[in-house]
């Protein structure tokens, strides 16, 4: 076919022999998972970003825009632009809103890159009962495990750790001066 180039949509974990180590580049990110990555981000589809750029517009000059990308983030020059703020109801009727962010498409594209490198050496590290953002696991999978789990005990504990920490609750002993340092604002918790 006239036109037609076969690119894999399989990450590969390992350097070809023909994509060597560039030596001004301090990291080493292929070019093959920098397609992977824009060939999920495609797939997910998804809005403009803050610059407003679709993905439509992205392919206007894909091949331009990938190697970019590609040679900022592998010589760590790469910085994310600002996000788009899109404010959406909150769910079940709670009333309010909810503020999202919404990365630009070559963000989107730089995020799946390092979740592709990152993922395979972190992931091994969460406990098993972690459910929040992890890869083929669900808050319905974490729900089928509380049911599970209810039949063999006769308890269950739901810790709300906002409330926990709010000044007008009561610190357990052991925790006191852990609570006071979250108080003071040295730590940060996201709404």
């Amino acid at each position: 076919m006239f036109g037609f180039v076969w690119w894999p949509t399989v990450a590969r974990r390992e350097e070809s022999v023909s994509e060597p180590k560039p030596k001004d580049k301090p990291f080493t990110i292929s070019k093959w998972t920098v397609w992977e990555a824009y060939q999920r981000v495609k797939a997910n589809d998804g809005a403009a970003g803050v610059d407003g750029e679709s993905i439509e517009e992205f392919e206007r000059d894909l091949k331009g825009n990938l190697y970019k990308l590609w040679n900022r983030l592998s010589s760590g020059s790469y910085f994310p632009a600002p996000v788009r703020a899109v404010e959406i109801p909150k769910a079940h009727g709670k009333g309010g809103v909810r503020v999202l962010g919404v990365p630009t498409v070559a963000d989107r594209i730089a995020q799946t890159v390092a979740r592709l490198y990152l993922e395979p050496k972190v992931e091994p590290l969460f406990h098993p009962d972690s459910y929040g953002y992890r890869p083929r696991r669900s808050a319905l999978d974490a729900v089928g495990v509380c049911r599970e789990r209810c039949w063999r005990r006769d308890w269950v504990i739901d810790l709300d750790i906002r409330a926990f920490l709010e000044p007008q609750s009561q610190c357990p002993r052991g925790a006191r001066e852990w609570c006071e340092e979250v108080r003071s604002g040295r730590w940060q918790f996201d709404p």
